[in-house]
């Protein structure tokens, strides 16, 4: 595995458990929407939360969550709305965002930053 994708299944894996222990559920991991992926669909209360992973090594060249960009947020609103009208989702949604700074074997940042406004 390259080691980017590897930095990436690490940070989704942290993050994955930083919900868990802070009282989520997970429902799904890496839900694929034909080119377009949910990192994290979780469960937290009655809400339905999509979170978005970005992990980096450093914040050298910005927070990894500046790279959730317009874009990023028009791919991630489809794959959400598709995700909805597949599991027939009626519940109130919300979309977090987890920054991850560090590297494998260390102690990460994990910033958790809750109902960014989607387009």
């Amino acid at each position: 595995m390259a080691a980017h994708n590897e930095l990436g299944k690490w940070g989704e894996d942290l993050a994955a458990d930083y919900l868990q222990r802070k009282g989520y559920t997970i429902i799904e991991r890496d839900w694929k929407s034909g080119r377009r992926d949910l990192d994290i669909v979780a469960k937290n209360g009655n809400v339905i939360v999509f979170v978005e992973v970005k992990t980096r090594r450093n914040s050298l060249y910005g927070q990894p969550e500046e790279a959730v960009d317009y874009r990023k947020l028009q791919s991630l609103q489809q794959a959400i709305n598709h995700y909805i009208k597949f599991r027939h989702i009626s519940q109130e949604v919300r979309f977090d965002i987890i920054s991850i700074v560090g590297t494998i074997g260390t102690e990460p940042d994990i910033q958790h930053i809750q109902d960014v406004a989607l387009l």
